[in-house]
This record gives C-alpha cells, sequence and structure tokens, in this order.
C-alpha cells in the first residue's frame, strides 16, 4: 500500500469512480476530479443529491455504475468507507484510492485480501503531478 510501484501501476488505469464528489469547485473533491478529467481520466461522479458533475452523469452509489470502473476514488469520512470498499470488490474495481485523511485500516487490508491495489491517506493529484515530475525530470528529488 502507498508504494511508489502501487501508485504508478493505479495511475495507468484511466476510468475512475469519485466517491463523494462535490459539485462544489471549491471543494477538494471536485478540484482533484477536474485536475483528472483535464488529463485524460474518465471521471464518474457519485453522487446521490446529484443528477451531473463536471459534464458527466452522476450516480448515487458504484453499482448504478454502468460501466467499468478502474479506480474507486474516495472522498467520504474513514468511518463510512467499509461498505464503499465492499462495493468496489463487488463491482470489480482494480484499485480503490482513499484521499487525503481517509484513513481506515480494516477496509484497506479488505481490499488489499480482495486483490485490489490500495492507497490511503493520500491525494491522487498530488501523486499523479509527482509522477510526471518522475517520469520526465528523474533528477529531481521529490
Amino acid at each position: 500500500m502507498n508504494e511508489q510501484d502501487t501508485i504508478k501501476q493505479i495511475l495507468h488505469f484511466k476510468t475512475i469512480a469519485v466517491v463523494g464528489l462535490s459539485p462544489k469547485p471549491i471543494r477538494p473533491s471536485y478540484r482533484v476530479a477536474e485536475y483528472m478529467q483535464s488529463q485524460g481520466y474518465k471521471i464518474i461522479p457519485v453522487n446521490p443529491g446529484q443528477d451531473e458533475i463536471l459534464g458527466e452523469k452522476s450516480y448515487p452509489t458504484l453499482r448504478d455504475i454502468p460501466e467499468s470502473v478502474d479506480i474507486v476514488d474516495v472522498f467520504r469520512r474513514p468511518e463510512l468507507v467499509e461498505p464503499i470498499t465492499d462495493t468496489a470488490i463487488e463491482i470489480g474495481a482494480k484499485a480503490i484510492w482513499f484521499q487525503d485523511g481517509v484513513i481506515n485500516d480494516i477496509a484497506a487490508k479488505k481490499a488489499e485480501d480482495a486483490g485490489l491495489l490500495v492507497v490511503m491517506d493520500d491525494c491522487i493529484l498530488r501523486q499523479h503531478q509527482a509522477q510526471n515530475i518522475r517520469d520526465y525530470a528523474p533528477h529531481c528529488e521529490i
């Protein structure tokens, strides 16, 4: 978990379901999803109170998404992520990414045991930018 090889593998996937994506541009979930979308990733909002976010149809739950999902990116409180993890496993996601401050060791272990790649308490935007620096300027310290 949180190994550079794991992060690099996850960043090669292209479809991200963002659980807890806010429609408010000031919120971190919006800014992160908007950035990832601008980098060529397909964003699938998961927010039961919204019909559309960032120009994409929003779904009430992961189960409602009619296509395959590579990464489940979680912007929810740590005590709420175990059911999200269960559903990520159920829908066949390849990875689960718990954003900054989302720490739940039980959920992370459950995901790893089910074969998902896991990152916990880190930002996918920050890691994407850092990976680009590593790829294009490997002599730079990060």
